[in-house]
This record gives C-alpha cells, sequence and structure tokens, in this order.
C-alpha cells in the first residue's frame, strides 16, 4: 500500500455499495481504501485500532447506526473526518443535519443503483468532497484562537440607517451556523439572509433545526416573502436567492437561473442583488466551506453600499476557503473564531 495516499474507511450495510464506492475511490490515485466495515460496531473497533484520512458513513445500518457512531465518535475523542451519505427524503434531511451536528464534515445522496453511483455527477461530487475531506487535517480541540481588525474601521451602522446581515457558507457551515444563529439576540436591528450551499430539500431541515434552537425566527425563503427584522431566511436549496425592492419593502425572490461557482444558491448573486437595494450598510459574514463564492460578490458590493465584512478565522473553519479567499482579496474588516461571530455581528448593526 503506497503511504502516500490519504486513507478512507468506507462504512456501509451493503456489500454492493460497499464495493461501489471502493471502485470510486480506486479511480483517484491520491486516496486508497485501508479498510470497511457492515455496521458500526465494526467501524468503531476499526477507528479504535486504526488512524484514517476521512470515513465514508452510511446512517441507516444494523447494529449501531451511523448517529450512533458520530456519538460514539465524539465521546471517545476520536478525530476523523467523516462524509455521510443521506437520502433524498425528508426524514432522511432531518437526519443528515443531525449528522452534520455531530460532526460531519459533509454529505452525498447515496446513489439508488449502480447506474446513479457511475454518472460523472456522482463520481465528480464525492471525490470534491472526498478531497476536502482527506486533506483537511484533523482539528485540534478548541485553543487561543487568532482574531482581530484587520481595517481601521468601527462598524458601517449610519445613523437611522437600514442594515442588513448577509451570511455564506459552505462546508462545515451547517454545524458553524449552530454556533453563530443562536447567538443573536430576539431585538437585533436587522433582518438576517443566509446562502448556506445545499441542494434541494435539506434547507428546510436545516431552517427548522436552527429555529428551535434560536431566539430569531428561522425560516427558508419562499418567493415573495417580505424580509422582516427578528427573522433569519435560509436560501433554497437548489434555487439562487435574489433581494428585489417592492413597494418599500425588501422581498425575496428565488431563481431557477444557471449554478455559479458550481452552485446554486451562490452567495455571490445574493450578494450582488443587495447592491441594487434600499439598505444603507451589509454586514458580510463568510463562514467555512470550499472555494471562493462570496468574495466577488462582496467586492461588487462594496462599490454600491456601506459593507462590514467578517471572515471565520481559519483553525475554526472546517474548511478554510471562502474565508480563506475574502481575507486574500483584502476584503474581510475583521477576522474572528467561530464563537466570536455572533458578538461581532450584533455589535456592528446594534439592537433595536
Amino acid at each position: 500500500m503506497d503511504h502516500k495516499k490519504k486513507k478512507i474507511l468506507v462504512v456501509d450495510d451493503s456489500a454492493l455499495m460497499r464495493r461501489i464506492i471502493y471502485d470510486i475511490i480506486s479511480t483517484d490515485d491520491r486516496f486508497c481504501v485501508q479498510d470497511v466495515a457492515a455496521n458500526g460496531v465494526e467501524a468503531l473497533k476499526l477507528l479504535q485500532e486504526n488512524r484514517y484520512d476521512a470515513m465514508i458513513l452510511d446512517i441507516v445500518m444494523p447494529r449501531l447506526d451511523g448517529l450512533g457512531v458520530l456519538r460514539e465518535m465524539k465521546r471517545l475523542g476520536i478525530r476523523t473526518n467523516v462524509i455521510v451519505f443521506s437520502t433524498e427524503t425528508s426524514e432522511g434531511a432531518d437526519t443528515t443535519i443531525r449528522a452534520l451536528e455531530l460532526g460531519a464534515i459533509d454529505f452525498v445522496h447515496k446513489p439508488d443503483s449502480i447506474m446513479g453511483a457511475k454518472t460523472e455527477q456522482f463520481i465528480s461530487r464525492f471525490l470534491s468532497i472526498l478531497e476536502c475531506a482527506a486533506f483537511q487535517g484533523q482539528k485540534t480541540g478548541s485553543g487561543k484562537k487568532k482574531a482581530g481588525i484587520v481595517k481601521a474601521v468601527h462598524g458601517v451602522r449610519k445613523k437611522g440607517g437600514q442594515a442588513v446581515v448577509a451570511i455564506a457558507s459552505s462546508t462545515g457551515g451547517p454545524k458553524a451556523l449552530q454556533e453563530v444563529i443562536p447567538l443573536l439576540p430576539q431585538n437585533l436591528d436587522a433582518p438576517v439572509l443566509v446562502v448556506q450551499h445545499m441542494p434541494a430539500g435539506f434547507t428546510a431541515s436545516l431552517a427548522q433545526r436552527l429555529d428551535e434552537m434560536s431566539k430569531l425566527h428561522v425560516q427558508e425563503a419562499q418567493d415573495g416573502m417580505e424580509i422582516r427584522k427578528g427573522n433569519v431566511y435560509i436560501a433554497k436549496g437548489g434555487r439562487h436567492m435574489e433581494i428585489r425592492k417592492c413597494g418599500g419593502k425588501h422581498i425575496l425572490s428565488l431563481q431557477d437561473g444557471p449554478t455559479r461557482e458550481g452552485v446554486r444558491p451562490c452567495a455571490n448573486f445574493m450578494y450582488e442583488t443587495l447592491g441594487q437595494s434600499d439598505f444603507d450598510s451589509v454586514v458580510c459574514v463568510v463562514l467555512t466551506g470550499m472555494g471562493a463564492d462570496g468574495t466577488q460578490g462582496i467586492r461588487n458590493l462594496a462599490k454600491q453600499k456601506q459593507v462590514f465584512v467578517i471572515a471565520q478565522e481559519q483553525s475554526t473553519c472546517a474548511v478554510y476557503g471562502m474565508p480563506r479567499s475574502v481575507v486574500a482579496a483584502q476584503l474581510a474588516d475583521r477576522i474572528e473564531p467561530l464563537d466570536n461571530i455572533a458578538s461581532a455581528i450584533t455589535t456592528n448593526v446594534g439592537v433595536q
């Protein structure tokens, strides 16, 4: 076995699915499947005996299911980046959100057939997520985090003006959002818009879970919905979210247009439509995620509005792609560890 290759553990109760995933991983010479397991009990035994760079984890399994594995990993302090298989049912979406809460870095739809697993779309997404997980390295516990002012500014709020908070997140985002949204006060003096890269069918479950945890009302964005303070709007999976002016109000419009930055919803699209809004200032928050979504949109938005940009600090990110891009473009006003971001938002927009 090539020791330079990233070592992967595949856990699924279906022998056919284990073979399919083994074959896909074997097509990429950066990875090797070191071990396979048919249930969570076998997986935990292997995890305690060996080190893996990433694990592919089915959720529905006998003896010990995927959520049980994630809970035990947390209890035992086992740090391996996990990708879970999800199903497209509403129950599957709820379970996937729970898995992300418990520490899974991302998810992929479980193919329902051999042919489904052989599509270029599935293989490409699977390998890109595996790359992210396997090369990310293992997270360390919370320690002293670097943070602070990047530019000599003191916020963006105009006296008497309207502010809006616009958050972009991707890989690792659902868990990060749970450490930001619930810490925002009920009387926050701005509405909150969120673009989390997710396919259709998952953002409703994410919004419902965040709503249960938060003082603000969190909901999945719907076409024609009015943007109001005291509310958080999660862009609907598979649709771009546009902000439009209508009779003195701001209305959400969902768009089916082509993907941008390879994703839909796209944060760049949201940021740029805010440039045509009546909001005086925008607090842009860029959280963990692959790629560079958010950077170009914020750059364009800053030509039209006052912006204050908060980027998540590297050591607290699941993936330091999107925040890195914003920082490298010299757009960030503050770099903050995850547990400081809600406070930084509140400081900038104030309370009613």
